[in-house]
Order: C-alpha cells, then sequence, then structure tokens
C-alpha cells in the first residue's frame, strides 16, 4: 500500500513548504541568497529546541548515508581549517572562510538531515515545488512579451547583498539577461545565471512527474519546459530530455524480465556501438561549438586548476578561491565545475568528501527505487547533481536547490522505515 503521512504539521513544516511557495516573491527582493542559508540552520535550530523540550532524539534512527553526508561536510571544514594553516591565511581570513562553508557546503548535509527528520507530507512537499514551476511558467510568458516590447532586463541589485558576502550576481532582480555572445534575451528566472536556471528546470521536472494531479502536474510541466528552453543551457537540454527515460527506466532497471531482455540486445548493442559512440562525439563536439568562447574559458579554468593543485597542494588545497589570469578573464579557478574547485581549493580529500556520499546515495537508492518512488525520484536528482558537478560549482547554488536535498533525506528516511511507495 501506498505510505501516507496525515501528521499535524509543525513550524518547522509550515516555514519549509512556505519557503518554496515563496521562492519567487523572495527573489524579487533578492532574498533568496540569504534565505537559504537562514532557513536550514534555524529550522536545524527549531529541531535541537524541540527535541530538548520534548526530551526524544530525532538523530537516533538516522540512515547510515545521512551520517556519510555530515560526516563528508564536516572533512570538508577540516580541509579548510588544515589549508588556512597551512598557508598561513591569517585567523580572519579562517573566520571569513568558515562562515562560508557554513553557507556552502554544510548546508548539502544540513538539508539532507532536515529532510529526514522533519515529518513532511511528500505529496504536499511535491505541490508546492508545481506551484514554484507554475510561477515561472507565468513569469516566463510575461517577461517574454516584455523582452518582445524591449523593456530592460535588469531591475536592481538588492541592498540585502551587505548581509549576504557574496557577489553582486546573487543579489540582482531581472526580468531576463542577455547572452553575451549573440546579443538575444537569455532568462535566469530566480536563479544568479543562466545555466542554474537549467539546472533547476531538470530538478523541477523529477518532482513535477511526481504530481497526482493532472492541473498542477500539466501547469508544472509547462514551467519546466519554458525553463529549460529560455535558459539556452547547453547542459540543461541535454539532461532534461534525458530525465523522463530515467525515471521510467530506472523503474524496471531490476526487473528479471528487463534484464533478460538488455542480455538478448547486449549483442545488437555492442553491433551499434561505434556508430553510436561517433554520434555522441559529434554532438557533444557541436555542443561545445555552439558557444566556443565559453567552452574555451572553461578548459582554461579547468586546466589551471588541475596543475596548481597537482604542483602546489594536492592533498589540503588552498584553502581558498582565487582568481584566474587574464585569459580566463580574471574568473576563480576552477569555478564552473566543482571537482576542480574542490581539488583546487581542498585538495584530493575534499574531493573524497563530496564522491562518498553521493556514491552511497546513489547505490542506496538505485538497489531500493524499483519499490519506493520516492527513492527513485530521489535516485534521478543525484543524478542530475552529479551531472550538474561537471558544469557548476555545487557548494554556490545549494541555496536554490535544496529542496532536493531535503528530498533526498525524506526519501532515505522512507526506506529506513521500510515504506513501500507505489509508482505512480
Amino acid at each position: 500500500m501506498q505510505s501516507q503521512n496525515h501528521c499535524k504539521r509543525t513550524l518547522e513544516d509550515k516555514l519549509i513548504t512556505g519557503a518554496i511557495v515563496m521562492t519567487l516573491p523572495i527573489y524579487a527582493v533578492g532574498g533568496l541568497y540569504i534565505t537559504g542559508s537562514l532557513l536550514a540552520w534555524s529550522i536545524f535550530a527549531l529541531v535541537l529546541l524541540r527535541a530538548f523540550v520534548v526530551g526524544n532524539n530525532p538523530f537516533a534512527q538516522l540512515p547510515l548515508t545521512i551520517w556519510a553526508w555530515v560526516v563528508g561536510m564536516l572533512v570538508m571544514l577540516v580541509c579548510l581549517l588544515i589549508a588556512h594553516g597551512e598557508w598561513s591565511l591569517g585567523v580572519a581570513q579562517t573566520i571569513k572562510s568558515a562562515v562560508g562553508w557554513a553557507k556552502g557546503w554544510a548546508l548539502m548535509a544540513l538539508f539532507t538531515l532536515l529532510g529526514a527528520v522533519i515529518n513532511i507530507e511528500p505529496q504536499r512537499f511535491v505541490r508546492c515545488v508545481c506551484i514554484v514551476a507554475k510561477h515561472c511558467a507565468i513569469f516566463a510568458l510575461v517577461t517574454f512579451v516584455l523582452y518582445i516590447v524591449g523593456v530592460p532586463g535588469h531591475l536592481f541589485t538588492s541592498p540585502l547583498q551587505i548581509f549576504g558576502g557574496a557577489g553582486g550576481t546573487f543579489f540582482e532582480v531581472s526580468l531576463y539577461g542577455v547572452n553575451p555572445e549573440t546579443g538575444a534575451g537569455r532568462w535566469q528566472f530566480f536563479a544568479p545565471w543562466a545555466p542554474a536556471a537549467g539546472f533547476m528546470a531538470c530538478l523541477f521536472l523529477i518532482f513535477s512527474l511526481l504530481e497526482k494531479d493532472a492541473y498542477w502536474r500539466n501547469w508544472a510541466l509547462i514551467g519546466c519546459v519554458l525553463m529549460a528552453l529560455l535558459c539556452q543551457s547547453r547542459a540543461g537540454w541535454v539532461i532534461f530530455v534525458m530525465i523522463v527515460p530515467m525515471m521510467l527506466g530506472a523503474r524496471f532497471m531490476l526487473n528479471p524480465w528487463a534484464l533478460i531482455a538488455l542480455g538478448i540486445s547486449l549483442p545488437l548493442l555492442i553491433l551499434l556501438g561505434e556508430p553510436v559512440f561517433e554520434f555522441l562525439v559529434d554532438s557533444h563536439q557541436r555542443i561545445k561549438e555552439a558557444r566556443p568562447e565559453s567552452t574555451r574559458v572553461r578548459a582554461a579554468l579547468e586546466n589551471i586548476a588541475y596543475q596548481r593543485w597537482q604542483d602546489e597542494a594536492p592533498i589540503w588545497g588552498h584553502g581558498i578561491v582565487e582568481a584566474g589570469p587574464k585569459m580566463v578573464e580574471f574568473m576563480p579557478i576552477g569555478s564552473h565545475h566543482s571537482w576542480y574547485g574542490l581539488l583546487f581549493v581542498k585538495g584530493i580529500v575534499g574531493v573524497v568528501a563530496l564522491a562518498v556520499p553521493m556514491v552511497i546515495s546513489a547505490v542506496v537508492l538505485l538497489v531500493n527505487q524499483h519499490r519506493n518512488e520516492y527513492a527513485r525520484a530521489a535516485f534521478c536528482m543525484v543524478v542530475v547533481l552529479t551531472c550538474y558537478s561537471f558544469f557548476e560549482n555545487l557548494e554556490i547554488l545549494v541555496y536554490l536547490y535544496w529542496p532536493a536535498l531535503f528530498w533526498l533525506g525524506l526519501a532515505l528516511r522512507s526506506l529506513k522505515r521500510g515504506e513501500y511507495v507505489k509508482a505512480i
């Protein structure tokens, strides 16, 4: 039978769902970056306070996979402290970097943990995401008309940036942006840049496929498609179109008949391997050639990060982000790529600290997804996070995609309880 959760709504529940539904209004005042951090740490404090008052321990039955995330992100902090000591970066810089860790890597573990300890009815959580997707659909239609008539896209930079400690990009409020290579409009929606909107479109699509009500599901799907199209993200397009087959295929991955069919078709796949491989290589090359300048900068940033990591700080990294040379327009070394960024800033230990919980999560969810729809969706989200880790810095965008991390914790809790959730 399908799992049901009719428990009384708590303050934590209302804050989580309210923050999701209010995504665009919060963006309209430039407050999303701050909201992500405040939400996580405030609700974590509420959980601790409730545990103290009631006298129960909400962390006693946490899945081991959750602890893998907690330990991994704490290792990130250890890397930070050791690297700052090795490079003599000083107390002030160490405190600043620790605050950055609390607003980035720490939130990856924190939201996953909160998803496992806060009781929220899954379908209500899904509905909240679908509401945001509907808002994005309306936003896209309205702003496209404004773009056609020539209304300027940038509105203002929120004064809240004085509390954020991040670049002004995270506090800019815009109707749309402009593609620097083509001069055409390019939408970032509520994200700091357009490719991040493609990232959110992919995650929202997974949530949308879980919605049971046709009205909300259709609106959400429209919103996801418009986000993916208007953000003009090359990676976003590729990942977006593979999500539906992935959601459907994962359902049958451990089915005996599916495995038999795969075994029978394997010789044919081998025969077709060479032309398929050539097609994929050609497609990848065409994608890179679509925006050659962006591709060149990304490749240069990756090479610089790798060489300096290998030559200067292979174990613990450099501790902080550094600006690159003129050839990469002074962009941060290792940006646009979580793994190269980790190598440069936190060394091989930092890479392992992220890779281990991601791999463990993927394996646990894959093995159990045939009997739990929540786990199947969470598995697809982990795949999307993994794919985007090669195009974005995951820690800097966690304030946006935290609903996926919360869902990951929710799904792992559902597996821990042995719940069977029927596929929709």
